[in-house]
């Protein structure tokens, strides 16, 4: 009788996860943030890969993380690669696409510690009270992986470490 109880329990859970799951599959955050500064100096923050220690949430977590830039800096094709967490965080970004002043696209290519190819979309405007940076933030991921998303509650971790990559973004151009 217990055994039954736990088996019901237990494909009831399974259930329920997957069907939440089913809406982790594709994921979309966006963030913004309104930076008192230039707008080239805001833009140039994030075109330039070179300064993206500057406002990595991933290097504020992980401070010995190795990273190396490759390309040529602050234009389509140039790359971000990162190998952290002592081995178990690696990947890179890279510039897919550059509207000088209004847009900038990335694309991850995440290895470890799961297979990942997020998007991250920039856009810039200028507003009353300072440039206005919208992310926007896509993945999408099969139903497993959604699954351990759902079950390990990785899309609230997605939206704090977004949030605090822009909040370094601020602080960044701001105290230049």
């Amino acid at each position: 009788m217990i055994f039954s109880i736990i088996a019901i329990a237990l494909v009831a859970f399974i259930g329920f996860g997957l069907f939440k799951a089913s809406g982790l599959k594709s994921i979309q955050i966006i963030k913004t943030v309104t930076i008192k500064g230039t707008k080239q100096e805001v833009f140039d923050m994030v075109k330039y890969l070179k300064n993206f220690p500057k406002w990595s949430p991933f290097l504020a977590e992980d401070p010995s993380q190795k990273y190396e830039v490759k390309g040529t800096d602050g234009t389509v094709g140039a790359q971000y690669h990162w190998d952290g967490n002592k081995g178990k965080d690696l990947g890179y970004q890279e510039i897919r696409k550059i509207e000088e002043g209004k847009f900038i696209g990335m694309q991850c290519d995440i290895q470890k510690p799961f297979v990942a190819k997020p998007t991250f979309d920039y856009y810039f405007t200028e507003t009353a009270n300072g440039i206005e940076v919208k992310q926007d933030f896509k993945v999408e991921s099969g139903l497993i992986d959604a699954f351990f998303m759902w079950l390990f509650g990785a899309k609230a971790g997605m939206e704090k470490m977004n949030q605090q990559g822009l909040d370094l973004l601020k602080k960044a151009v701001e105290k230049q």
